[in-house]
């Protein structure tokens, strides 16, 4: 479980004893960091014995309400449950006006029950475990997309675009634009000192194919370590934006005339020596790389709701917008779901294109190293690469709602007999309650709709 030693701790407190608060965080199933604020003399004791946490905590909507149906409110009697701090997380928030560090916790296996069987880092633990089991080791990465929008919205007015310096609002595309990220100089400084400072890998730094949309890339690792720094990550820029008068937008489709947000994922398995075994000079890689996009395919239906899992999610998907619309892969092609990009033979992976910004990245994950198992047992064949422009060869699209996909979900064989059981349970029952809520609000567009109903 990589549970920090007390060492960790003691060392901290020795380098930094001006820090008098401390973020204690777990990430639920919508990828929330939960928590407590901590005094500086209560930290020993979360690294030597734990911290109880509310079962609650890990059944919650993503407004943060119980969900009853989940069976960690009233059948558990709400009991607190142990959780432990992660070897590696207890970091300094250079951002804070005030001295302050976080660290993140998980739920013990044993003494984190019955709130553990939902921790979506768990989750991700055993289908790393599946692979390595059969001689596998997942390596990824994230890259994240977000917007840098004005904090002073109003609370029922629609978003705005941060200001430039000087005030303006940008308001053409400029994808790879220069300018738009001398631009951003001050925060992608601070940010890319906080990441250098908590240890978060961040690399390339782009303009994307928006205005006032940015994606910076983080390097490829152990899937478990790359996925704890791409929950970190986001949680650290949205730190730094806040303290620039900005706030970082992770949602997926948040305006309908610009492009959506992707979470892109980079996979490859090595074997215990640390070599690729997607290496090829092919440039569609070997055959388990290709009997893992057949996994990862013929998987997506039953896993779209971990990539997409908000009603916004699938707004995402429209043609010719660099989202995907189908089941489709290809070599060096930005129109599939699935993409082998170019590069030397030792770097050969696949980028999974699917997942919206606002997927947890534990769960994404999960799913995806599921899919690349169920490809490589089955030895699943994905049919030839789509060459071309892939949105106008569509002949299966994928679901395009929430309801279609939590049914998917909820029906799936493959699904009940690859998560453990309650695990699905308190996740389907969590989307299950949004979705519930989130149609049962009247919004601007119902009215706006109904003055041209006769």
């Amino acid at each position: 479980m990589m549970f920090a030693e007390i060492e960790e701790a003691t060392a901290f407190l020795e380098q930094y004893p001006d820090i008098d608060l401390f973020e204690l965080f777990i990430v639920d199933a919508n990828g929330i960091p939960r928590g407590k604020l901590l005094h500086r003399d209560e930290l020993m004791t979360v690294f030597q014995t734990g911290r109880p946490l509310p079962s609650t905590i890990m059944g919650l909507s993503i407004l943060g309400e119980d969900v009853e149906n989940s069976g960690l409110v009233w059948d558990v009697g709400d009991v607190d449950c142990m959780a432990f701090p992660l070897s590696g997380s207890l970091v300094h928030l250079p951002w804070r006006q005030i001295p302050t560090a976080a660290v993140q916790v998980s739920m013990h296996p044993e003494k984190g029950l019955p709130a553990a069987v939902a921790d979506p880092r768990h989750l991700l633990i055993r289908m790393i475990d599946k692979l390595n089991a059969q001689g596998y080791y997942p390596v990824m990465a994230c890259e994240l997309e977000f917007y840098l929008l004005d904090p002073k919205t109003p609370k029922r007015g629609l978003p705005q675009l941060a200001a430039e310096p000087g005030g303006r609002i940008p308001d053409d595309t400029q994808v790879y634009g220069l300018r738009e990220l001398e631009q951003l100089e001050p925060f992608l400084a601070d940010l890319y000192a906080a990441c250098k400072l908590q240890g978060i890998p961040a690399r390339t730094a782009i303009s994307e194919y928006a205005p006032g949309q940015v994606e910076i890339t983080l390097q490829h690792g152990d899937a478990l370590v790359a996925m704890d720094q791409a929950v970190r990550y986001k949680r650290l820029v949205k730190g730094v934006a806040h303290k620039h008068g900005m706030q970082a937008c992770f949602m997926a489709k948040p305006f309908t005339h610009l492009s959506g947000s992707g979470m892109h994922m980079h996979i490859s398995l090595n074997d215990a020596q640390g070599h690729n075994l997607y290496a090829s000079e092919d440039p569609s890689g070997t055959d388990l790389l290709r009997w893992s996009i057949g996994g990862l395919l013929s998987s997506l239906n039953d896993s779209l709701l971990f990539f997409c899992p908000n009603a916004n999610s699938y707004r995402r998907f429209q043609s010719e917008s660099y989202a995907p619309l189908a089941p489709t892969w290809g070599v060096d092609n930005r129109t599939v779901s699935m993409r082998i990009p170019g590069g030397p033979a030792v770097s050969r992976h696949i980028e999974h294109r699917i997942c919206g910004a606002d997927a947890n990245p534990y769960l994404a994950a999960a799913l995806i190293l599921a899919g690349v198992l169920r490809g490589v047992e089955n030895q699943q064949d994905p049919g030839p690469p789509v060459t071309g422009n892939g949105y106008a060869q569509v002949n299966e699209t994928l679901p395009s709602d929430w309801l279609t996909t939590l049914d998917a979900s909820a029906n799936s064989a493959w699904l009940a007999s690859t998560l453990d059981a309650e695990f699905l349970t308190v996740y389907l029952a969590v989307k299950r309650a949004e979705y519930r809520q989130f149609m049962a609000e009247v919004s601007e567009q119902d009215w706006r709709w109904y003055r041209y109903s006769t």
